[in-house]
Formats: C-alpha cells, sequence, structure tokens
C-alpha cells in the first residue's frame, strides 16, 4: 500500500516561497525550483495549495502575490529580509485556511517567529548551511519542526527539532537523456571562491579538455574568472535559463564540480544525473549523499585526485546513470516524502486541539 493511503482527505497547504524572484525562476534557482515541483506535485495529487510568492510566479497552486516582482528585481523592494518576513505573515494570518503551512527558507527561518502564535502547523525548510551561532539563536523556538535537505544538513541543525531528511527533486523530463554527449566539461554556479570554478578551470587545462563556463557575471568573474577564461579551451556562455542549462547539462562530457564550501545539497549534480552525465565532484558536504561513486560519478577528496580520477568517470554508462536518477530525484518521490510529514503534523494537530479541526 502507498504511503499516500494514509492521507485521510485532501490537504490544504500554504507553501510560502521566497520572494527574491519568481517561482519558478527564470534563469537559475534551486530553492524557487525546488518550490514550484513541490507545490505543482501537490495539487497534482488533488491537495489545495496555496504559493505565497511574486505576482510573476507561475504555478498550478492558487496564487497570493505579496509583491509583483521580486526584490532582485525590484529595487524599491529593500530590505529583503522584510520583504520576506511580510510574505510569511501573508500566509499566517490566514492560518485557519490552512492544515499546515510551509516555509522556504533562503538564510534565515524568519517563519520562526511565529510558531507559538500560529495555531496551524509550521514547517521550515532551510536552503544553506548554517553555522553554531544560528542554530544556537534558532534553538530558542527548539520545538518548532524543520526538514533537513540531506543528511549533512541535518548534523548542522544538531538540537533542532528535524522531523525529517528529505533530498530535492528535479523535474527529470525536462533534462533530456544524450548517450552521444559533446566535447566539453561543463561548469554550472555561480561565481563566488566556494563553487570552485577556479579548480574547474584548471581541470580542464590540466586534462587538455575544453571547459565550458555558464554563470551570471560578477565582480568575482570580471577579477578572478574571466583573465583566467580568455583563452580558446575555456568558454563563457554566461547565465543559462533553465532550457539551456539543460541542453549544456545533456551535452557535457561531464559536470565538474570541484566545490571549496560545504554545502546543504547542490541541485545541478541531480540535474546532471537526470541528463546521464556523470558528474566529477570534490568530497564538500552533501555531495557523496548525491553523487554515487563509481555509478553516477566520482567523488574525490582532492583536485588532484579528481583530475587524476577523470577517465574513470567519463567511462560511466550514461544511460546507467540516467535510470538512477529517476529512482532517486524523481518529483513523485520528494511529493510522497513532504505528505508524510504534512500528514503526520496534521494528526499531531488535531490529537492536541480537537476543537480546532
Amino acid at each position: 500500500m502507498s504511503r499516500l493511503a494514509r492521507v485521510e482527505r485532501p490537504l490544504r497547504i500554504a507553501q510560502v516561497a521566497p520572494v527574491a524572484t519568481s517561482i519558478p525562476p527564470i534563469k537559475s534557482g534551486s530553492i524557487e525550483t525546488m518550490t514550484a515541483l513541490l507545490s505543482d506535485g501537490l495539487v497534482s495529487r488533488g491537495h489545495e495549495v496555496t504559493l505565497f510568492a511574486t505576482g510573476n510566479s507561475v504555478t498550478k497552486a492558487a496564487l497570493h502575490a505579496s509583491y509583483p516582482r521580486g526584490y532582485t528585481e525590484d529595487d524599491s523592494l529593500w530590505p529583503w529580509e522584510l520583504c520576506e518576513l511580510f510574505n510569511v505573515a501573508a500566509a499566517v494570518e490566514r492560518a485557519a485556511a490552512f492544515d499546515v503551512i510551509h516555509c522556504q527558507a533562503e538564510y534565515y527561518p524568519i517563519s520562526l517567529a511565529y510558531s507559538r502564535v500560529c495555531s496551524t502547523p509550521l514547517l521550515h525548510t532551510l536552503h544553506h548551511a548554517p553555522t553554531e551561532p544560528e542554530v544556537d539563536l534558532w534553538s530558542r523556538y527548539a520545538e518548532a519542526p524543520f526538514v533537513a535537505v540531506s543528511h549533512h544538513q541535518r548534523l548542522l541543525l544538531h538540537g533542532l527539532n528535524v522531523v525529517a531528511t528529505i533530498h530535492h527533486a528535479v523535474d527529470t523530463d525536462a533534462f533530456a537523456f544524450r548517450a552521444d554527449p559533446d566535447d566539453y566539461l561543463l561548469f554550472l554556479g555561480r561565481f563566488t571562491p566556494g563553487k570552485g570554478v577556479v579548480e574547474a578551470i584548471e581541470t580542464a587545462r590540466r586534462t587538455g579538455m575544453r571547459l565550458v563556463v555558464a554563470a551570471a557575471e560578477n565582480e568575482y568573474y570580471r577579477d578572478v574568472v574571466a583573465p583566467l577564461a580568455n583563452a580558446h579551451d575555456v568558454l563563457y556562455v554566461g547565465e543559462a535559463d533553465r532550457g539551456a542549462a539543460a541542453g549544456l547539462l545533456a551535452g557535457a562530457r561531464a559536470l565538474i564540480y570541484p566545490v571549496q564550501t560545504a554545502e546543504p545539497f547542490g541541485l545541478v549534480l541531480a540535474e546532471a544525473a537526470s541528463c546521464g552525465t556523470p558528474v566529477a565532484a570534490l568530497n564538500r558536504g552533501a555531495v557523496e549523499e548525491i553523487v554515487e561513486d563509481g555509478l553516477t560519478g566520482g567523488v574525490f577528496d582532492t583536485l588532484d585526485a579528481l583530475i587524476a580520477g577523470l577517465p574513470r568517470v567519463l567511462s560511466l554508462d550514461r544511460q546507467r546513470i540516467r535510470v538512477r536518477a529517476l529512482e532517486r530525484f524523481g518529483v513523485g518521490r520528494m511529493v510522497d516524502d513532504y505528505l508524510v510529514v504534512y500528514e503526520r503534523l496534521v494528526s499531531r494537530r488535531r490529537t492536541i486541539h480537537p476543537a480546532l479541526t
């Protein structure tokens, strides 16, 4: 019997998205992408979903727009923290209309402040790797339920009420499989020291392979990356929208992910696998949870080891990688996992506060 059989009736769910940009994003944005997939997936299952997001969002859910556009698109929306707070407040003010309110937070769980004044269960998902002082501060609301996006992040949330660990999903239909890729390596992400673009360029140079680099131009690109990319073996193509990113991933012989700073997930790793494209990654953060060494890519402790092991990564079976991605990162699996959590929270509320149900 499916776990979904335990859902007694359609749930009324508020999904509170970040309001930096639209849901889904026009270009890059793993949080916005995941929130869009979850919201639409819940609607497809027959649940009543209200998405609290920007007015230019596209969703199957009912849309409550706190702002026409996001604060990355409208300079008058500042400070950004207040924009996020008002968006959470819009959902909490309508709490009686929902069985559960699920808040997605890029940096800070601003919604924690409403935990004890909201009769509807508030669930919090973070999308960054918090510091110990941050977690100590959040522990003032130690009873508030969190979902971790990886086991790595769950360890960082020590002392908080982590009710589940749920990996992100990707729209596997949007990432076409290619058995015969083009002859290039790919770096796809943001231009920051922590993302490892300099190390990706070094990998290409030392292996004699061409590297395609796709990310939004910023000061780090202009100061550090551009001088390195001015050569025939490194091609900068700018920031890729979702369609272009899928095409680049499918056409790459491998995604190079020499990340320097531990991250709680890494959606591009799952997106690459969905195309059948192997990943060569450094073992930081949640990488070893997402990349299965020897099956969907290679996980290495040092850049030297990554470079030496790249031929092994390039030889992996792309069809097998695609099949594994469908098994692990399909939207249906993520929706199932969250529904189990929602129903558990709703059932607990019915037990404790039967008059409110």
